[in-house]
């Protein structure tokens, strides 16, 4: 959970600097803050205990911005920003650029043609599926494969990756402090010029991963009918990587307009965080990133998920060890309970000692794993607290609903033990503390608290917020939250139990 590696990064900070969380002045001495002409917001956090730094860049954008015909075209987009600009990863754009336009060209008449109303002519699509799969083959004699990553490495780059998720899509790596200017040029180039090279060998490349993620496997089936049945209007209830349909129908003119729509600068935050020094750095990242051009910013989203009044569940066979899923709907970061919901969180699932640890796995032995999440599928929007386990040899799904709903209940009637609360607050720091301490850690939690929330500070009052918490609290959003006509279940039968069961009459 996000907000909870936030907490760590508190820890590891106040550790580091040997001041309070409270001492957010020890922490502005180091940062600079600053907003570029054209809208991009740049923090730089001078650490040098090593001469390295690593930087972190938030794109407010994921599937949540998606429609039908282009969901997952956010996750493309991702892979598409590593595959070069109009100077880097060819060996002659002018000649690529032509040949590209042809490529996009033929692939849309494919695609009109297979896809038109009242039926397509057989024989036309292939003719027209030939010419385009023709068309790639002549762009890709002028593309130099992983040009951009290759780049990165060679001047000492480290940890190249992105990744995108329902609210956000974001970017980083680390270099030595000595090619500052050179990540400065490779970064801003990918977002000023991209090019959609071997897109639709991309677009292939992402379905295959969706088969292995969900097709393949049945509780990736299971958690994706969870969501659809859950978010009725909202786009949580698409698949963040995308429909099959999608996948082998949107086209790079489509992620070219996600592009110019979304990665605007005003729509970014850039971290900087390691031996680097504000007076310096900024002036080149102004001079690089100074030249993305200023757009407005997307107009917020506007549909919501109407109140659930009824409850749902979602049923499916398969021959597979028995699962059960269920969420709760609950309100979106920024609601004054989000701080009890963290709460709530670590006391069920935390580790050994949780709740649910204890009941399903240890004590009653129904469950090989049982957790619970909050701040699924996002967070930027009201969404899900979600429940999972996974049954032990001849137990069923039905068995581990009633135990998750034992101990929801138990939270509705009984005040957590002072002692327990103060343990829950106390365990997710010193665990979450280890998990983080390195400058692409800083600079991921420092980028994201200055995207959602306006302001890297809240890292601090996110973490008193948790400790004002009391089990009045938790009792009350318990109640609220965790009651049948808000709530949506998947479970998973086992067939294979099924047919050991009518073997053995």
């Amino acid at each position: 959970m996000r907000k909870l590696v936030l907490w760590a990064a508190i820890v590891v900070l106040g550790t580091a600097a040997a001041v309070s969380a409270q001492d957010i002045a020890s922490f502005e001495k180091r940062m600079t803050l600053k907003t570029l002409a054209n809208g991009l917001t740049v923090l730089v956090y001078e650490r040098p205990e090593a001469p390295t730094f690593s930087f972190f860049t938030h794109v407010d954008v994921g599937s949540d911005r998606e429609a039908p015909g282009i969901t997952g075209l956010a996750h493309m987009f991702e892979h598409m920003a590593f595959k070069g600009t109009d100077k880097i990863g060819t060996k002659d754009y002018a000649a690529e650029k032509v040949a590209l336009e042809k490529v996009e060209k033929a692939y849309l008449a494919y695609d009109a043609e297979r896809r038109r109303s009242g039926g397509s002519d057989a024989k036309k699509v292939a003719e027209l599926e030939k010419a385009w799969k023709d068309a790639m083959a002549d762009a890709d004699q002028h593309v130099v494969t992983n040009a951009f990553g290759e780049m990165v490495e060679r001047e000492g780059g480290v940890g190249l990756n992105a990744y995108t998720s329902k609210d956000e899509t974001m970017y980083l790596y680390s270099m030595p402090s000595n090619r500052l200017e050179h990540w400065a040029y490779l970064e801003s180039e990918r977002f000023l010029n991209p090019v959609m090279r071997e897109f639709y060998k991309e677009r292939d490349v992402v379905l295959e991963e969706r088969r292995k993620s969900y097709e393949s496997d049945p509780i990736g089936r299971l958690l994706e009918q969870l969501v659809c049945a859950a978010f009725t209007a909202h786009p949580y209830g698409q698949p963040n990587i995308g429909w099959p349909s999608d996948l082998r129908s949107f086209s790079a003119t489509d992620a070219l307009e996600f592009y110019r729509r979304y990665y605007v600068p005003a729509n970014m935050v850039i971290a900087l965080v390691g031996d680097v020094k504000a007076a310096e750095a900024m002036p080149l990242v102004e001079a690089y990133f100074g030249r993305l051009p200023a757009r407005p910013r997307p107009e917020p989203l506007r549909t919501l998920e109407p109140p659930q009044r009824v409850e749902r569940t979602v049923v499916m066979r398969d021959a597979a060890q028995p699962y059960y899923m269920e969420g709760y709907h609950r309100p979106s970061w920024d609601d004054p309970s989000d701080a009890v919901y963290d709460v709530i969180g670590d006391l069920l699932s935390k580790g050994r000692t949780s709740r649910l640890y204890r009941a399903l796995v240890r004590d009653k032995k129904i469950a090989a794993g049982a957790s619970g999440q909050n701040g699924f599928p996002g967070a930027k929007y009201p969404h899900l607290f979600l429940f999972q386990a996974v049954s032990t040899p001849g137990h069923t799904p039905e068995e581990l609903r009633d135990a998750i709903h034992a101990e929801l209940e138990r939270l509705k009637n009984e005040d957590v033990p002072e002692e327990e609360l103060k343990a829950v607050k106390t365990r997710a720091r010193a665990d979450l503390m280890r998990q983080l301490g390195s400058n692409s850690g800083l600079a991921e939690q420092f980028g994201y608290a200055q995207a959602r929330f306006g302001d890297w500070r809240e890292l601090f009052r996110m973490v008193e917020r948790m400790q004002k918490v009391t089990a009045a609290d938790v009792r009350k959003i318990a109640q609220q939250t965790f009651v049948s006509e808000n709530r949506t279940a998947a479970i998973l039968q086992s067939t294979r139990m099924a047919g050991a069961a009518a073997g053995g009459r």
